[in-house]
């Protein structure tokens, strides 16, 4: 293949022509792939939801991770070890736990992308982050050939970070994910606010791990646009951790400002709630902008270029500091 629109391969739906594109369906594909490549450039996605290319075009090849399979490690009475290969759909996966009676990732529902991606950036949502059921990754190691084996410390996972993102960026991709989860003794996760009150919507008091799935749904539909039909990556910045004297500062004027305690000296600040504050929510230009129902999201309605939605985050970063004195950072990947 040549001169590829990888449009359909990104959830913005941006238009990008890229030199080629390779699917990879199997754990065998990988040396003859990457020593075909080994001098040139190369992007490895899987769901394409957390990426956006500012140019209409990409010199170089394109790597679609479709390796997909489920398997039982291991189980006891209470536990199990189930290992997913790094192309499965995430929500997809989230499902087929839950219809196994599998609990401790169900307040991760719905949130885009594949199981390989979910490690890279410790995706978390609704009081859960990947790191507390993560139990190991495998991922072939591009320069040697080898098959590596990472645990939850050698990770280093972080908000939204992981090794993957920084020191290791672009030298593995990650074949498989494992995870413990409870089968037993377990206590859905039903504190956040929003599931709270979801739940008590539909007088559930004693939530299964399916009923809290189905809130968390029910919750991200109504004010998350599907990137199906609006072009989006899902959450465009990070919730930025700031000293509590700035946020001292910002209560003189926001007494009500969005805020979440980290520790003794510092909190993280709700990015939706600073632009949202900061008058952007629901603001249009042309055919892009930032959602109505959500402002951590920016749209693309159709037609936008990723330099038109990556400068409207420029603005938007620029703006927020003038006005709070605080940075947000990107949380998507930037193919600049």
């Amino acid at each position: 293949m040549n001169g590829i629109n990888i449009k359909p391969y990104n959830t913005f739906g941006i238009n990008v022509i890229a030199n080629d594109l390779i699917i990879i369906k199997k754990n065998d594909d990988l040396n003859a792939v990457f020593e075909q490549l080994k001098k040139s450039n190369f992007l490895i996605i899987g769901g394409g939801s957390n990426v956006l290319f500012t140019n209409d075009s990409y010199d170089g090849t394109i790597i679609l991770n479709q390796l997909k399979g489920i398997e039982v490690v291991s189980e006891t009475d209470d536990e199990v070890i189930i290992k997913a290969k790094s192309g499965e759909v995430w929500h997809e996966f989230v499902l087929y736990c839950i219809d196994k009676g599998y609990a401790g990732i169900e307040n991760l529902s719905l949130i885009p992308g594949s199981v390989g991606a979910s490690p890279m950036q410790n995706i978390g949502a609704y009081g859960v982050e990947i790191k507390d059921t993560f139990r190991s990754l495998e991922a072939y190691h591009i320069e040697s050939g080898e098959i590596h084996t990472f645990d939850n410390i050698s990770c280093e996972f972080g908000y939204r970070e992981s090794v993957f993102k920084r020191k290791l960026k672009n030298q593995y991709f990650i074949t498989s994910v494992s995870f413990k989860l409870k089968k037993n003794n377990y206590t859905p996760n039903a504190s956040y606010g929003a599931i709270t009150s979801e739940l008590e919507k539909n007088n559930i008091s004693n939530p299964t791990i399916k009923d809290i799935s189905n809130a968390v749904i029910a919750i991200r539909q109504s004010k998350l646009p599907d990137p199906k039909e609006i072009g989006n990556a899902g959450s465009f910045f990070k919730n930025p951790v700031v000293s509590n004297s700035i946020i001292e500062k910002i209560k003189v004027d926001y007494p009500n400002v969005s805020v979440y305690p980290v520790d003794e000296e510092n909190s993280k600040v709700a990015a939706g709630w600073l632009i949202e504050q900061a008058g952007w929510k629901g603001k249009t230009i042309n055919n892009y902008g930032v959602h109505k129902l959500q402002a951590l999201v920016l749209v693309n309605y159709g037609g936008a270029t990723g330099q038109e939605i990556y400068d409207l985050s420029t603005q938007i970063i620029e703006d927020i500091k003038s006005k709070f004195g605080i940075e947000l950072e990107r949380e998507v990947y930037m193919i600049l």
